[in-house]
């Protein structure tokens, strides 16, 4: 296991200490970021999952997971409404930042590292992005009503704008008819594909660069307290219990659920609160300190179920 982990921390450092000392400049995490969302990542999925099809018992797994999410986020949601008085827009970034994984990023250098397979993460992006995605933003669109013409279509439409989720479907059509890519563009995209997981690190590094707040935000310590002990502590072992005790999964298949589930808020929470003028602030943190601690709550959780 620290075999395996070493190197995510190593490349996690590394961008870290590029992102304090500004030798890629201010821009670097946004560049490399959507490099690794737009390019890489798709490539890597799609390489992975043409050569290695989805297979097993993976739908207790996805069940787990699924119910165990649900449960969190609507925690989240109703302490911003209940606790905290927040908004409907703010509401919804709580439920987001409370039990949306961060399956992308972090969530596939993991898989690949410590499972070998990345395919059940590739359904849990399916997932998100077909189903808590439009569900997200159409709340974000009902909360934000007034400025909401001709966002319908969009929303509608996110599932099939996303290079992800593209490469995510593609990858999995392919690989139920056992369909290769010709040689020639294989090699390519796997070539391509292999930067996915060092570029997504180094990026991850990045962006835990401390930044101060924005004019007009201010920092909300309880609140991202509370997001990150449901995020990093609560849904793993919630995800557990349901997993092992509910739904009967052990071995390689309870391991990959509950790794799945301690990964940290994804970095779409910040990207969906800003683009509806939401408190970018108190995504950015619980992102930021929901990662940090992922690294210790996600080796904890691999020795133990190894």
């Amino acid at each position: 296991m620290l075999a395996a982990f070493v190197p995510i921390w190593a490349l996690t450092a590394v961008g870290f200490v590029a992102g304090r000392t500004g030798v890629l400049g201010p821009a670097a995490v946004d560049v490399l970021g959507r490099f690794v969302f737009y390019v890489a990542m798709p490539a890597a999925l799609l390489n992975t999952l043409t050569r290695q099809p989805i297979g097993g018992p993976a739908g207790r797994a996805v069940a787990a997971f699924a119910l165990a999410t649900a449960l969190i986020g609507a925690a989240g949601f109703a302490a911003a409404r209940w606790i905290f008085k927040r908004p409907l827009a703010e509401q919804t970034i709580a439920a987001m930042a409370s039990g949306y994984v961060n399956a992308g990023n972090l969530g596939i250098p993991v898989a690949v590292q410590v499972l070998g397979d990345a395919g059940f993460i590739a359904v849990v992006l399916l997932i998100q992005t077909t189903i808590l995605t439009p569900l997200i933003l159409g709340t974000l669109d009902i909360a934000q009503s007034e400025h909401a013409d001709g966002r319908w279509r969009r929303l509608l439409t996110v599932p099939l704008r996303s290079p992800v989720m593209l490469a995510c479907l593609t990858g999995v059509i392919l690989g139920a008819l056992h369909v290769h890519l010709p040689r020639l563009l294989g090699d390519a995209v796997a070539l391509l594909g292999a930067a996915a997981v060092p570029s997504a690190l180094v990026a991850l590094g990045l962006s835990l660069v401390p930044r101060e707040p924005g004019a007009g935000e201010a920092r909300r310590p309880a609140e991202v307290t509370l997001s990150v002990l449901l995020k990093s502590v609560v849904q793993p072992l919630l995800c557990f219990l349901l997993a092992r005790f509910v739904f009967g999964l052990t071995g390689a298949a309870l391991l990959a659920v509950v790794l799945c589930s301690a990964l940290p808020t994804a970095q779409n929470t910040f990207v969906f609160a800003r683009a509806y003028g939401v408190d970018g602030t108190f995504a950015r943190d619980v992102i930021v300190a929901s990662t940090a601690l992922s690294m210790a709550t996600l080796t904890v959780a691999a020795t133990l179920l190894q």
